[in-house]
């Protein structure tokens, strides 16, 4: 079983939009950067979304996500695994990121989406009981992995196009 250990937020101080994984799988880990995996449809949604080219280097493609006000992070700060899979994430190892000062040091923030739904049983079941009720807006899309391979592309980007009415543009 691996140890691993996420990646710091990517968040620019007018944020109002919060997407949050699970934890960086190997490929990831492996390139630094959120979603390298070659198959994750993170990114050709999200550049979809922005209308920026997917290939572009991956500062390009922050920077876009920043300018749209979107941040990224994980909920699991570190945990054990066994593979790149959420399913083979040990339960009880895993400790969270303190969303509780990001939250505070984010004070735009008003819509959390989560990507899957490893990523909001994790959230909600560790981290929204410390989080004022009411305070934000909760929506699970589809897991952009390549491990949920049941819906297509053009389903995942349906969902997903929520976001194009609160980006700033």
């Amino acid at each position: 079983m691996s140890y691993i250990n996420g990646f710091p937020a990517i968040a620019a101080a007018d944020a109002r939009i919060l997407i949050l994984g699970s934890i960086p799988g190997k490929a990831s880990l492996h390139a630094e950067q959120y979603y390298a995996h070659p198959r994750n449809q993170f990114w050709p949604i999200i550049c979809q979304v922005l209308m920026v080219d997917s290939n572009c280097p991956y500062p390009s493609r922050i920077q876009a996500l920043t300018e749209a006000g979107i941040a990224l992070w994980d909920v699991v700060k570190y945990c054990y695994r066994t593979s790149s899979l959420d399913t083979d994430i040990n339960k009880q190892s895993i400790i969270t990121n303190d969303f509780v000062n990001f939250f505070l040091e984010q004070p735009l923030i008003t819509h959390v989406f989560f990507n899957g739904s490893t990523a909001e049983q994790t959230f909600r079941k560790h981290v929204q009981p410390s989080i004022p009720p009411d305070k934000l807006t909760y929506r699970r899309l589809p897991s952009t992995s390549p491990a949920h391979a049941a819906m297509s592309f053009q389903d995942k980007f349906s969902e997903w196009q929520i976001l194009t009415s609160l980006i700033n543009r």
